[in-house]
């Protein structure tokens, strides 16, 4: 018996400077490697900030009222005519068919990750909003009142849900109205024998 408490006793005061041997000295050092990183990155941001291209920064926000006055403006009608803004684009793709869906977005952290952007993404000043009706109308279809789909506009999969959101809000608020004309067809062509009897 007295055997197994020596055992046991011993047992725990090795147990006990085990634990204490590798508390303080972890401790130590996880303290002080945190000051020393915080004081490299600190040091690392002043010195290494990653320059970006201004064409492909997108960081900064434009708001809806410049995008309105954009496009009213000489430049948009430069650049696009009175054409949709998606009409002259063309989404580069592997292979002879186009892939399905098109890409979940072009810009990611605040800057355009693709060579070639979607309509929407690649030019800053046109944001989806439902107060921005011109630019929501271009993605309306004249003959049914339906949004187009992505695979005939070619905006990314961001861009379009941003769509559904600012075309459902517009519908709300009355911004936008859709009415299908209605058609007047001469159907007497088709029931002359039906009038002579």
């Amino acid at each position: 018996m007295s055997m197994f408490i020596r055992v046991l006793g011993f047992a725990r005061t090795s147990l006990k400077s085990t634990i204490t041997k590798r508390d303080a000295p972890v401790r130590f050092i996880s303290s002080s490697r945190t000051c020393f990183q915080e004081e490299e990155e600190e040091a690392e941001g002043t010195a290494n900030e990653i320059v970006v291209d201004p064409a492909k920064d997108r960081r900064q926000v434009i708001p809806v009222e410049t995008s309105i006055r954009y496009m009213l403006s000489n430049a948009y009608k430069q650049t696009y005519g009175n054409d949709p803004v998606w009409k002259v684009y063309r989404r580069n793709h592997k292979g002879q068919l186009p892939p399905r869906k098109t890409r979940k977005t072009c810009v990611r952290g605040g800057i355009i990750s693709t060579g070639n952007p979607c309509p929407i993404c690649r030019d800053e000043y046109l944001v989806l909003d439902y107060r921005n009706v011109k630019l929501l109308e271009q993605f309306i279809s004249e003959h049914t009142g339906e949004i187009l789909s992505y695979e005939k506009t070619g905006i990314c999969q961001r861009r379009y849900k941003q769509l559904l959101v600012a075309v459902l809000r517009a519908k709300e608020f009355g911004t936008l109205t859709l009415d299908v004309p209605l058609r007047e067809y001469d159907y007497s062509e088709w029931y002359k024998e039906q009038k002579q009897a």
